[in-house]
């Protein structure tokens, strides 16, 4: 049995990697042909060695995204070559029944899921952070954060706060910080205006050039000026980034955090709870993604077109993805819960595609 799974791993692992070479080849391309229109900007400060780089560092998110797709591809191509030339039909006579045809692939998709999920929890969000800094720092920009900028509450004792990033700076820190003080009773008492911050790692912000104005009473608004101020916050640069990134390019535990805080501060937390969720289960997709391609080894191919065969599951996989997206709109619309929201479309898919394989063993 270990030569079998030997053989059916070797041969699986190398199409895999063939077709997620290609994927990434494909979008290395237009996104470096995209990018290649900001090159020269900033006085000619952005080069193309500098385009290139960024593209580069996109690449562990392309292939976090791919991983799913290349992997039911990359099965499916070997599971009905094996068919086809009759080799896994030997496989069986050998000894390879159903259950552990199933087991072993499912064993191989455990793999699959730790890979996909190291990318996407350490390589990919290290690899977003810096790409746009280094963006950042040869276009002469600043990270933007939408319109209005990036909105994050606490509550310290019994005051809320209310605080607005407008820009980070190339190294990552907050800039244009307005921080909003509310007594108890939800009346304005103080705004602090900082031209820049750095986080600390005590649980504070070194605010600099502060403008700080407080209500002393009803009549009398108190203005300051101060160079420098330290300000005890539970806010940190993990937040900051959730808050301005897309929650999908977060690290789980940052996202798993982020939830906590809002859920803190009484704000709702439906959409970063789907997200996190989702974080969880899109790994496991690879597994959903081995047990839809192992019905394609009890096909009898030489009777019928396998190129059609493949391709058919390529497009359920691809509506897989696409049950995916509509499956976390419709949950947050509806406040589904958010596991179920993010399991939803995974255990349906499982459900069918070992249904599909039940039947076909039972035809044989």
């Amino acid at each position: 049995m270990k030569t079998l799974r030997r053989l059916i791993y070797g041969e699986v692992i190398i199409a895999v990697a063939f077709v997620t070479a290609c994927f990434l080849a494909l979008f290395f391309f237009f996104d470096f042909v995209d990018e290649l229109q900001n090159v020269g900007k900033n006085n000619g400060v952005y080069e193309l060695k500098h385009a290139f780089l960024f593209v580069l560092l996109l690449l562990p998110s392309r292939l976090y995204d791919l991983m799913p797709i290349s992997v039911l591809i990359g099965t499916i191509f070997v599971m009905a070559r094996l068919a086809q030339s009759s080799e896994f039909t030997i496989l069986r006579t050998s000894g390879l029944g159903p259950t552990l045809a199933l087991r072993n692939l499912l064993g191989l998709g455990l793999g699959f899921v730790v890979f996909t999920f190291a990318i996407g929890d350490y390589l990919s969000p290290l690899c977003d952070r810096y790409g746009q800094f280094l963006k950042a720092q040869y276009m002469g920009s600043q990270i933007k954060v939408g319109q209005t900028g990036a909105w994050l509450r606490e509550t310290q004792d019994d005051r809320k706060i209310f605080v607005n990033i407008n820009t980070l700076t190339n190294e990552g820190d907050p800039k244009g910080i307005r921080i909003f003080e509310f007594n108890k009773d939800g009346n304005w008492v103080a705004l602090i205006k900082a031209d820049q911050a750095e986080i600390s790692k005590d649980d504070s912000w070194n605010l600099r050039q502060v403008e700080r104005n407080q209500l002393k009473s009803e009549s009398t608004l108190v203005r300051q000026h101060i160079d420098q101020q330290r300000w005890p916050t539970d806010i940190t640069a993990e937040m900051i980034s959730v808050a301005l990134l897309k929650p999908n390019r977060m690290r789980t535990i940052d996202l798993f955090q982020y939830i906590r805080h809002l859920s803190a501060n009484n704000q709702t937390t439906q959409r970063f709870e789907i997200e996190f969720w989702k974080k969880v289960f899109y790994p496991l997709s690879c597994l959903v993604m081995v047990v839809l391609a192992l019905p394609f080894a009890y096909l009898h191919f030489r009777s019928g077109n396998i190129a059609s065969h493949v391709f058919g599951g390529v497009l359920a996989g691809i509506s897989f993805f696409l049950l995916n997206n509509v499956s976390s709109y419709v949950g947050n619309i509806n406040a589904w819960a958010p596991w179920f929201a993010a399991a939803a479309p995974g255990l349906l898919y499982t459900l069918a595609s070992l249904a599909a394989f039940g039947w076909l063993v039972i035809r044989q």
